[in-house]
């Protein structure tokens, strides 16, 4: 048996579970995008986090790391459980076609399951959809919940996808705005969110954040 998984945004750094293979490459016509709500993670239902989910695009490719888990059904169930638990805002599991750095027409892998988001808010109550860059940066700036701040998810991602070698520049953009946000400057090495101040005591001048979408809610 094997299982393979796709990982866009903090699996990329951070997989959280037993795994036998990692391949660096991408998929094909979608795209990384921060439409997704997140409510006990990164964020509260009071103030939402944003997080990223794809969107189908045709012609657009997204980077990120394939895992592998080999060893019967049983490794493999544990892995979904945890991912599942994991990736609860994700509301489908799409079946992919993963290639790797210097070969786009030959796929490595069939069959790669990724986890997305239905794209619509009446029906996915984490959907937050599209949003200026400005709002989207004073909303990651600001939320934060059990797992830590919403900034560092995205400049963690920022780091990551510049150690694999295939920097995203909506990712890049977004920290940029969010570092503007804050105050601090549009530096790689500013990963180290720890040292910045807990977002209830950073200065956010000007423009308030626009009220987010109902309904958005903590699940039972």
């Amino acid at each position: 048996m094997v299982f393979w998984v796709f990982g866009y945004g903090s699996l990329v750094w951070n997989p959280g579970f037993d795994y036998d293979e990692k391949i660096v490459g991408f998929i094909k016509d979608y795209r990384r995008v921060f439409d997704l709500a997140c409510i006990d993670h990164r964020g509260t239902p009071e103030s939402p986090a944003r997080t990223c989910t794809l969107e189908e695009k045709e012609g657009a490719i997204c980077w990120g790391t394939a895992y592998c888990v080999r060893g019967g059904p049983e490794r493999e169930k544990l892995a979904m459980q945890y991912l599942e638990r994991r990736e609860c805002e994700y509301d489908r599991k799409t079946i992919v076609t993963f290639f790797k750095e210097g070969d786009s027409q030959h796929p490595a892998l069939t069959d790669v399951i990724v986890f997305t988001s239905t794209p619509d808010k009446v029906n996915n109550k984490y959907y937050l959809g599209p949003a200026p860059l400005e709002d989207m940066a004073r909303q990651i700036a600001t939320a934060y919940g059990p797992c830590g701040n919403n900034r560092d998810y995205l400049f963690l991602l920022e780091k990551a996808m510049h150690d694999i070698g295939h920097e995203d520049n909506l990712v890049i953009e977004l920290a940029n705005e969010v570092r503007k946000v804050l105050g601090v400057g549009n530096v790689l090495t500013n990963v180290a969110t720890a040292q910045l101040p807990h977002p209830p005591h950073v200065s956010i001048p000007s423009r308030q954040l626009q009220p987010l979408p109902e309904p958005i809610v903590l699940d039972g």
